[in-house]
């Protein structure tokens, strides 16, 4: 089935005439870049997704990406558009778990490892005089360097939009 929401978020009438929108929606892809100010007495267009995907975290990313690969309209909404892709206070990725799970979804043509390579500062591979069942290879990331190429990859991806917004309903 095919999804519709608003530009912007699925916001009720009720909070769009006590001025609860985002102000600004940007669109990235294919199509030409496009910000716009909403204001109380403007309508907003209804756009048809086959994928919405709530929320700019790691697993938002790939799941948005993942999305648009396969041909889908895909929609990323999220709350701030400045931090989607933003790593946490340990900018780490990998580990003894998540390390596989990296190279898992770098297989399958997501986007974090190679987004990793690229703002990597510090590559390790943990456990490695034990045996290679508890072996993960792990890299320290550059924050600035990971979010801007995190935003820069979605901001060219086709087939995405990106939409600043909060989710009210479904």
């Amino acid at each position: 089935f095919r999804s519709r929401v608003p530009t912007a978020t699925a916001f009720s009438t009720q909070s769009m005439l006590l001025g609860k929108f985002p102000s600004t929606l940007m669109r990235h892809g294919s199509r030409s870049s496009l910000l716009r100010k909403f204001s109380t007495g403007m309508r907003m267009s209804l756009e048809e997704y086959d994928v919405i995907v709530v929320g700019g975290g790691h697993a938002g990313c790939e799941a948005c990406t993942a999305a648009a690969r396969t041909g889908a309209k895909t929609a990323l909404l999220t709350q701030n558009l400045s931090t989607v892709g933003e790593l946490s206070c340990n900018p780490s990725i990998g580990g003894i778990g998540k390390g596989h799970l990296v190279r898992e979804i770098d297989a399958l043509g997501g986007v974090m490892g190679d987004v990793a390579d690229r703002a990597g500062i510090h590559f390790r591979m943990l456990n490695r005089r034990k045996g290679p069942a508890v072996r993960g290879p792990r890299g320290q990331m550059d924050r600035d360097l990971y979010k801007n190429h995190m935003q820069a990859v979605l901001g060219n991806y086709e087939n995405l939009d990106l939409i600043e917004g909060s989710v009210e309903d479904l």
